[in-house]
């Protein structure tokens, strides 16, 4: 056969496999779509599907003891997985830092582990951590301190090793105490970059007071303010066994789990001579009033208001978490009436936000058109007031509770998590089985009980209304809101050079 022919029919028989290839997907999409509109066919509504009840939760089994020194010492073992997490809460927190050094905690909690230990510099520890997939962290929050640890079953006596020096005997290196407040002041020079975060952290500064330890802000000058002695001295203060609680779970052994704790706190003397600084009572800054930040470069408003709230250990919580569910998420008020029905809203929320030992906030509010503000504000002004004058229905409970009891099983979604619930209750003095109790709060809630608790706990009248927005985009003005409107300026004190100086 000519060489040109074959050519011609190699060429003609690709273009054959490759129609009858055609022909075979074609064929394979039918099918599928066949089937998938027969499936949608057959499909039920949401409100028709049939859900299995959820199971019952049961914590997993767990020992707590105490050594001679005062440490609180939690284990649950967990054999699910080659591995190995611990949790330390310390009885600290940047509440309790001079208001002329505000950072302070951050900072100590930061260099704890990133400026080495007595045995091991910086660059080692990290070389030892990668080396083994693991992990050693360090962090002080609001109201306690925070170090942890990770690590494969078979490096936990390496890793303890390196989670027990940071704790015990930190150096805090001036180098790495410079980088963080290198970040420090970064941070501070960004911090009105976002309108949501300036929106929310004026807004606590109005409700707790910009003095207070909930919401004074870090700058310049009060970084500038802090020495590598204020870390080693914050440290000294807080950080002993009787003041810790420290929670292991994973693939252990209970017996070589205790030796090893033992061997490594057992000789840490306690400190019983050292009381924890009383809380200061919290009073609200204001109760009511409109208050705004202009951003000319906004082509919407960030809009939240809020008022004083409450604790966790409240009677009414339960109720006050399914108030919550009435008033948020898909099937809501708030989204179904104002940015649904209305339109107004890219994003609407009210919450009742609770805290362990201080009170939290009720806030509300979202973002919106800068044409659309005003409207905006009166519309969720409008729900709040409805859901304490209109009883919500039975399908608005049913709704909320479902909601919220589905939601309840995320509470203990791994061992570790379980864990540090049962630490964090009793760090704040709550009983154990708090979240079984708030469970049955929750199922026991009634329409009534709903409204009861809009009526006592909020306070339309003493909301504190804060946008952050363009005030010549904002049409009608705010002054249709109040007679006076309150500018706050945020514009940031020092540069880092001026604070120096």
């Amino acid at each position: 056969m000519p060489l040109k022919i074959f050519n011609v029919q190699l060429r003609l028989g690709k273009s054959q496999g490759l129609f009858y290839g055609l022909i075979l997907a074609v064929a394979c999409l039918l099918i599928s779509f066949n089937f998938s509109w027969a499936a949608t066919a057959a499909a039920k509504h949401y409100t028709e599907l049939e859900l299995a009840p959820l199971p019952e939760i049961r914590l997993p089994e767990y020992e707590r003891f105490v050594m001679e020194n005062g440490l609180v010492v939690y284990l649950m073992e967990n054999h699910d997985l080659p591995l190995v997490s611990g949790l330390a809460l310390v009885r600290t927190g940047d509440r309790w830092e001079p208001s002329d050094k505000i950072g302070l905690a951050g900072f100590t909690g930061a260099v704890m582990r990133t400026g080495g230990t007595k045995k091991h510099s910086p660059d080692q520890i990290n070389q030892m951590l990668e080396q083994r997939a693991a992990a050693v962290e360090t962090i002080i929050g609001g109201s306690s301190g925070v170090a942890s640890f990770d690590a494969l079953s078979e490096d936990l006596e390496t890793v303890f090793d390196v989670f027990a020096e940071v704790l015990r005997e930190p150096v805090f290196d001036e180098k790495q105490l410079d980088l963080v407040k290198t970040q420090a002041k970064g941070s501070i020079a960004r911090r009105n970059d976002d309108p949501d975060d300036i929106a929310s952290r004026e807004l606590q500064k109005l409700i707790y007071g910009q003095d207070s330890p909930y919401a004074r802000t870090m700058e310049y000058a009060t970084v500038n303010n802090i020495e590598r002695k204020d870390l080693v001295e914050f440290y000294r203060q807080y950080f002993h066994p009787n003041k810790m609680i420290l929670g292991i779970v994973g693939d252990f052994q209970p017996q070589k789990m205790r030796s090893l704790i033992q061997g490594k706190f057992g000789d840490w003397p306690a400190q019983p001579q050292i009381t924890q600084p009383q809380l200061l009572e919290v009073r609200p800054a204001n109760t009511g009033g409109v208050f705004f930040v202009d951003q000319p470069q906004l082509t919407q408003s960030s809009v939240l208001m809020g008022h004083l709230g409450g604790r966790f250990d409240s009677p009414d919580y339960a109720a006050l978490d399914v108030l919550n569910g009435v008033l948020n998420g898909f099937g809501g008020r708030l989204l179904n009436e104002v940015r649904s029905r209305q339109g107004l809203a890219y994003s609407v929320y009210g919450y009742w936000s609770a805290r362990f030992d201080h009170p939290g906030m009720f806030i509300a509010g979202g973002q919106t058109r800068s044409d659309a503000t005003v409207q905006f504000i009166q519309a969720l002004q409008a729900e709040i007031k409805r859901i304490q004058t209109q009883p919500i229905t039975a399908k608005e409970l049913a709704f909320a509770k479902e909601s919220t009891l589905n939601s309840f099983i995320f509470n203990f979604q791994d061992p570790a998590q379980t864990l540090s619930r049962l630490m964090r209750y009793e760090y704040y003095g709550y009983p154990a089985d708090f979240l079984f109790r708030y469970q049955k709060g929750v199922e026991g809630t009634t329409e009534a009980d709903v409204q009861r608790v809009a009526r006592e706990y909020l306070k339309p009248e003493q909301l504190v209304i804060l946008v952050v927005g363009n005030q010549s985009a904002i049409k009608p003005p705010l002054t249709k809101l109040a007679a006076s409107i309150t500018p706050i300026d945020v514009k940031i004190p020092t540069s880092p050079l001026q604070a120096q100086n």
